[in-house]
C-alpha cells in the first residue's frame, strides 16, 4: 500500500509539473483489437492520460484493464462504460479513439465531434459512401481534429517511395497493382445461433445494423466478413493499400469500376464478403488493379501484400516491409534500387501526429485527415458495390454518384436500424 501511495503521489507531482496544454485526456471506444493497440500507442506519449474506456463486452474491458495495470498504471482510476454516449458526456475527456466494428464508426465519430471531442477513428472511416460524406461534413461543421487510422501515412519509407514514384524516374506508369493475400485470415465455421456470451450487450453491439440472432461466427474479429458490419478484405486492408496507389498517382476517383470474385477459398465457412476478388479501376491515364485472396500468402513478387507501380523504365514495389525498384529489362535507363527496409513504427508516429495536432490545432499537419480517409474508403466501397451489383459501373465525378440510379439507391447509403440515425449536418 505504501508503494502504491508513493507511486500515486509521484504521478500527481509529475502531472502537475506539466503545463495544462501538455495534458490530453482520452477515452477509448471499442477496445478489443486495434482500438487497444491505438490506445496503447497514445499512452506512450507524455501527457496523454486514459480516463475512460467503453466496450459492449465486459470480458474485453476486464482483459484490457489488466493490460493497463501491467503498464504500471492504476486501472482503478479508469471509468468504464457500455454506452459510448455516456463516455462522450464526460467533460474531462478531450479526445476519443474509436476502434469499434466498421458499422459504428460514422455515428460515433459524428456524435463525438458534436460533443466537442477530437477523434482518432480506425479505418475504414465509413461503411458506405454516404457515411463517408457525412463524416467529412461533421468534421467541417464542428471543427474538430479527426485523424483516420491509416498509419502507413506516418511511415517514412512509404513517403520516400511515393516521392520516387512522382519523380518520374519510372517513366510512364500505365498500371498500378494493389494486392492483399492473407493466408492466416479465414472466416468462422457455420455454427447455430446461440445466446450471447455472458458479459456481452449484444443489442448495443448491433446498434444501427439489422437485428439478427447472435452467432459466434459473426462476432468480434469475424464481423469483417458480413455486409451488415463491414466490407471484407477490400475495406479491411484495401483502404491501407489502395490509399498508396491513389497517392502515388495523385488520383481523384476512377471513371469506371468492374469487379469479379466469390467465395472460392472457404465455401463451407461462414462469410458473405468474397474471399477472392479482382477489381479493375479505370482512371484517365492508367488502370489500377485490386487483387485479394484469403488463405494464400504467395502473392505477386512473392509478397503477401503490396503496391506495384509499373512504369516503362521500372517497377517500384512497396509494402509494410519496405520498397525496391526492379529495372525494366528493355529500358535504356538504369533505375534499379536495392530494397529499402522499414525503419520506424507507423502506429506510434501516427498517434503522435494526432496528439501534436490536437495541441497545436494546425489541422494541415494531420497525416490522414478525414477527407483523405473518406476518399480511399469511397474508392474501396466502389469496388465492393461493383462486385455486389454485378455491373461495370461508371462514376459521374461532377454529381458524385454512379450513372446507374438503381445502384445509387441501393448502395450509396447504409440503412440504419433499431432507432439509430446519423445526425443531420
Amino acid at each position: 500500500m505504501l508503494a502504491t501511495s508513493a507511486n500515486k503521489r509521484a504521478f500527481a507531482i509529475l502531472k502537475k509539473s506539466m503545463a495544462p496544454s501538455d495534458q490530453l485526456n482520452i477515452g477509448a471506444i471499442g477496445i478489443n483489437g486495434m482500438g487497444w493497440t491505438d490506445t496503447s500507442a497514445a499512452l506512450k506519449i507524455p501527457g496523454v492520460n486514459l480516463l475512460a474506456v467503453c466496450d459492449v463486452d465486459q470480458n474485453v474491458i476486464a482483459r484490457q484493464l489488466k493490460n493497463y495495470a501491467s503498464m504500471g498504471k492504476d486501472a482503478a482510476t479508469i471509468k468504464t462504460y457500455t454506452d459510448y454516449r455516456k463516455l462522450l458526456d464526460n467533460k474531462d475527456i478531450d479526445a476519443v479513439i474509436i476502434g469499434t466494428p466498421d458499422h459504428w464508426h460514422a455515428l460515433i465519430m459524428m456524435d463525438a465531434c458534436m460533443a466537442g471531442k477530437d477523434v482518432y477513428c480506425e479505418k475504414p472511416v465509413g461503411n458506405s459512401i454516404g457515411e463517408c460524406r457525412a463524416m467529412v461534413k461533421a468534421q467541417q461543421r464542428y471543427n474538430r481534429v479527426v485523424q483516420c487510422g491509416q498509419w502507413q501515412r506516418s511511415e517514412q519509407h512509404f513517403k520516400d517511395a511515393v516521392d520516387y514514384v512522382q519523380s518520374g524516374v519510372l517513366g510512364n506508369i500505365r498500371t498500378v497493382k494493389v494486392w492483399c493475400y492473407q493466408g492466416w485470415m479465414k472466416p468462422g465455421p457455420v455454427v447455430p445461433d446461440s445466446a450471447p456470451p455472458n458479459g456481452v450487450d449484444y443489442t448495443k453491439w448491433l446498434g444501427p445494423a439489422p437485428t439478427r440472432p447472435f452467432n459466434a461466427s459473426r462476432f468480434h474479429f469475424n464481423f469483417r466478413w458480413f455486409w451488415d458490419y463491414a466490407g471484407g478484405l477490400m475495406t479491411d486492408w484495401g483502404v491501407h493499400l489502395l490509399d498508396y496507389g491513389l497517392l502515388g498517382m495523385k488520383s481523384p476517383v476512377p471513371k469506371s469500376i468492374a469487379a469479379l470474385g466469390g467465395r472460392f477459398a472457404y465455401p463451407d465457412l461462414y462469410e458473405e464478403t468474397p474471399d477472392t476478388l479482382t477489381t479493375l479501376y479505370e482512371f484517365d491515364n492508367f488502370n489500377m488493379v485490386w487483387d485479394s485472396a484469403m488463405g494464400i500468402d504467395n502473392g505477386p513478387y512473392n509478397r503477401d501484400h503490396g503496391i506495384a507501380y509499373i512504369g516503362n523504365n521500372g517497377t517500384l514495389i512497396l509494402n509494410r516491409g519496405g520498397w525496391e525498384v526492379i529495372e525494366e529489362k528493355q529500358s535504356e535507363h538504369k533505375v534499379s534500387k536495392p530494397f529499402a527496409p522499414v525503419t520506424d513504427n507507423g502506429i506510434d508516429k501516427h498517434l503522435q501526429n494526432f496528439v501534436d495536432v490536437v495541441k497545436s490545432r494546425k489541422f494541415e499537419d494531420l497525416h490522414c485527415p478525414i477527407e483523405a480517409g473518406a476518399h480511399v474508403a469511397t474508392v474501396a466501397q466502389m469496388g465492393n458495390i461493383a462486385y455486389r451489383s454485378g455491373k461495370k459501373l461508371a462514376w459521374d465525378a461532377v454529381n458524385e454518384k454512379f450513372t446507374d440510379a438503381s445502384v445509387n439507391q441501393q448502395y450509396m447509403m447504409k440503412e440504419y436500424h433499431n432507432g439509430y440515425k446519423l445526425p443531420q449536418v
